[in-house]
């Protein structure tokens, strides 16, 4: 009795999450993006031209605003000094200049995102809008925190201890340039639960992890205390306490930015059917050649079993594997193709070249087979 071996079917997947597009759509060339770049830089370029105009007739009064703190623990008859020929004129100038930056700060940060918004997925883009806000925030309240708190602490404190004789008359452009240092540090400092939310949401990290690291980052802070600000206790305290509470505020916010895996997929996309790689293709050719051999050798011993039924189910075993042979390829952690090395892809040909080889040497071995039992049933019976 001869089986006719069942045809050979590749499973098709029916549901799977698609990766992420690749390569994008509507890429440009890069002399699109460097016009675009240019484009942007000045728009930037002519709102703070723009400002900068507008706070220069102010530029006196600014200044005289900025010095305030200082001028508050000064001793009675004295002032500030020039000690520049044109300091009086600069001095004011770069207060403008500067401060028309930082008011220009949001608008900056909106042509940064207008840049680069258009190579982002739909959910880092969702993430990016609280973060630019925040991001912005922050950096205004440093910047107050360091006038309306640090400075008349620290200048309390360094006009206090001036030894006896000494008339401290800071020069206009030195303080102007401690003023801009310490705006920029605690602005930078204040920067830290953003910094914490990213390295989360972006898988460096786990908000867990961070939290054991704890005492590193409070003496990480004292040393950027130590090296953003004056050479005294009182500011680099005031710097370093706050990056620590900005550090455990970020972890708390971070852990509503932590998605599960399989989130990390644009949601909704799915496809229909999915061709198998080299490995599912291999063991579906000896999923369907395995019956075939049992079956030659067993045909006498299994003729009450429908021949039917246990192929089919057989056949639904190995697509079951050869679907998850598919999906274990293809997990990458973020639901990205992963192509094979070439030591892998090697020793696949070489476990195809095998199963090709058993399937040509299986059919000589059944016409053998049935050949033996055909000359059995034919000899004479000398009994």
């Amino acid at each position: 009795m001869m089986t006719t071996p069942l045809p050979q079917t590749v499973p098709q997947i029916t549901s799977m999450s698609k990766p992420k597009q690749y390569p994008p759509p509507n890429e440009q060339p890069l002399v699109q993006h460097l016009l675009e770049l240019r484009d942007r830089l000045l728009r930037v370029v002519l709102v703070i031209v723009v400002l900068f105009l507008a706070l220069f007739a102010f530029a006196n009064d600014l200044y005289t605003y900025l010095a305030d703190p200082l001028l508050q623990h000064m001793a009675e008859g004295t002032s500030m000094i020039a000690t520049q020929v044109v300091s009086p004129f600069l001095t004011p100038f770069k207060l403008a200049l500067v401060l028309s930056i930082f008011i220009a700060v949001p608008f900056i940060l909106y042509q940064a995102w207008g840049f680069i918004a258009p190579g982002l997925y739909q959910h880092e883009k969702k993430l990016v809008y609280p973060l630019l806000l925040s991001s912005t925030a922050l950096f205004y309240a440093g910047m107050a925190f360091a006038y309306y708190v640090v400075f008349p602490l620290v200048f309390g404190f360094l006009t206090g201890i001036a030894p006896e004789g000494v008339s401290v008359t800071p020069d206009i452009t030195y303080y102007l340039d401690f003023a801009i240092k310490m705006f920029f540090a605690f602005g930078l400092a204040f920067e830290v639960p953003i910094a914490t939310i990213l390295v989360v949401w972006s898988g460096i990290s786990t908000a867990e992890k961070l939290a054991a690291k704890r005492p590193y980052v409070i003496v990480s802070a004292f040393v950027f205390g130590m090296l953003l600000t004056p050479p005294d206790v009182i500011s680099q305290t005031l710097l370093a306490i706050p990056m620590w509470l900005l550090f455990e505020l970020g972890l708390i916010f971070s852990r509503f930015y932590t998605k599960p895996e399989e989130e990390n997929n644009i949601a909704g996309d799915t496809v229909s059917a999915a061709p198998p790689t080299a490995k599912g293709a291999g063991a579906a050719t000896a999923a369907a050649a395995a019956p075939v051999s049992a079956a030659t050798e067993n045909h006498v011993e299994s003729a009450s079993v429908d021949p039917l039924d246990e192929p089919e189910t057989r056949q639904s075993d190995a697509g079951d594997s050869d679907i998850d042979d598919y999906e274990d390829a293809n997990d990458s952690g973020h639901g990205e193709y992963e192509p094979l090395t070439e030591a892998e892809m090697d020793a696949e040909l070489d476990r195809l070249e095998a199963e090709e080889d058993a399937e040509v040497a299986a059919p000589e071995e059944q016409d053998v087979g049935e050949a033996g039992q055909s000359d059995e049933q034919t000899k004479p019976d000398n009994t």
